[in-house]
């Protein structure tokens, strides 16, 4: 089978990479891909923001599945589109795809359907904002509507600050483009977890889950990002709360889109805090996380395009993944200065010797390829992941391979996982 797989950053490498392995998978091609893709894929020029495009590239490869990487696409009706033509593809419509594309949406959604979240307002203008917040108490979570690429949010520790992150918002000058609407949240404590499935609309299976880490600063310290790191263990949730989050968050969730005429497929993402009165939703993703991606992906022993082939299909199962009991950890390498301004277009070394290590493989997220290497090419660079019986030695083989790789101004994390490894008391 041919496959092509839509996007160009980390989690679109990992999927390259776990779809390779599939016997049944004789080509993969990639739209628009990046350096490291294009040494495991075909990539294939084009722009994701265009469904036309997309259709085309499809055509063109010949592809038998297509999957649909990051969030954009799928806002835009890239699922419809293609469904509409009787091409198969990944992820869910763009009326189900709102729980990402729309926080208003998703918020009112949960408490149509008794989903635990935290206590929210929306608000349209200033005049509203100053009432609403208040209702709060600080922090404040002030949250912008639409798609932002990880960097919609912002933790204001006053209201005054929330006042001012909130106009910012609206007038467009926090993000570039105005938002018609923002969410105001009560401010949840407690530890973050990303819990992903798989669904088919109306059956799901529960992938392993991963604990991202959002701000840029070790001790989840300064600006929220679109992810700076991320591990996996079996250790995260118990089997109970597994059936727990899958009878009173997930199953709610596809039978809720599924009775508003918006049948949920795909991938569903479910960031969650696990707080003192029980888990909360954060937030829905309509896609794999990244870098939750390449964490999970690394734990996967079973072939990803059967999992792929009966969410498109409608015969999810329960018994469709296989999982090592090992663990992994994810390091995001990333340009001096992101989540703000940054520069590109710096020589990368020490791949090879990283490589070249046991159980790592770096993921490429955003890189370039010239004739004498590899160069870098966004915020988020790579994605250095590890497995290893324990998260421990998961993470520190991860960090080995780190400090091998080198460019100007790279700057990552130094405690990815670090917290899973304290003492609890």
């Amino acid at each position: 089978m041919k496959i092509l797989v839509i996007g160009g950053g980390g989690r679109e490498h990992a999927l390259v990479w776990k779809l390779r392995q599939s016997q049944r998978v004789s080509q993969v091609f990639c739209l628009p891909g990046n350096g490291g893709i294009c040494e495991e894929a075909k990539c294939v020029p084009g722009d994701t923001k265009s469904i036309d495009t997309l259709v085309s590239a499809a055509h063109q490869v010949d592809a038998d599945i297509t999957v649909v990487g990051p969030e954009l696409p799928l806002s835009l009706g890239v699922v419809d589109e293609f469904s509409r033509r009787g091409m198969k593809i990944f992820g869910p419509t763009q009326a189900a795809a709102q729980l990402e594309s729309s926080k208003s949406f998703a918020k009112e959604f949960m408490q149509r359907h008794n989903i635990p979240t935290a206590h929210y307002a929306v608000v349209r203008n200033e005049e509203e904002l100053r009432k609403s917040l208040g209702l709060f108490s600080s922090p404040v979570v002030v949250k912008a509507d639409g798609l932002a690429a990880g960097k919609g949010v912002v933790v204001a520790a006053t209201k005054e600050a929330a006042a001012a992150a909130g106009t910012e918002m609206l007038n467009g000058r926090l993000l570039g483009t105005p938002s018609s609407r923002i969410v105001l949240e009560e401010f949840l404590q407690g530890e973050e977890l990303s819990f992903l499935v798989l669904s088919d609309g109306e059956r799901v299976a529960p992938l392993v889950a991963a604990q991202d880490h959002k701000r840029i600063g070790d001790n989840d310290s300064g600006a929220n990002t679109g992810g700076m790191g991320a591990y996996s263990t079996d250790a995260l949730i118990d089997p109970a709360m597994t059936e727990w989050l899958l009878n009173h968050v997930v199953r709610p969730v596809i039978a809720g889109m599924k009775s508003e005429d918006a049948e949920y497929r795909g991938i569903l993402y479910c960031g969650l805090m696990m707080t003192a009165r029980g888990p909360m939703v954060l937030e829905f993703n309509c896609r794999f996380g990244d870098p939750e991606t390449q964490a999970v992906l690394m734990r996967l022993d079973s072939d990803l395009l059967e999992a792929i082939e009966a969410s498109i299909e409608g015969r999810v199962s329960d018994g469709l993944f296989q999982w090592s009991k090992e663990a992994s950890c994810c390091v995001v390498v990333a340009s001096g200065g992101y989540p703000g301004s940054f520069a590109s277009d710096k020589k990368i070394s020490g791949l090879d010797h990283a490589a070249r290590l046991p159980d790592v493989k770096v993921f490429h997220a955003g890189t370039t390829r010239h004739a004498d290497g590899f160069y870098s090419n966004g915020g988020r660079v790579l994605g250095v992941t590890a497995r290893a019986p324990k998260l421990d030695a998961a993470i520190a083989r991860a960090y080995e391979a780190v400090r091998s790789v080198h460019f100007e101004d790279m700057y990552y994390r130094s405690d990815i996982g670090a917290r899973a490894l304290k003492p609890q008391i």
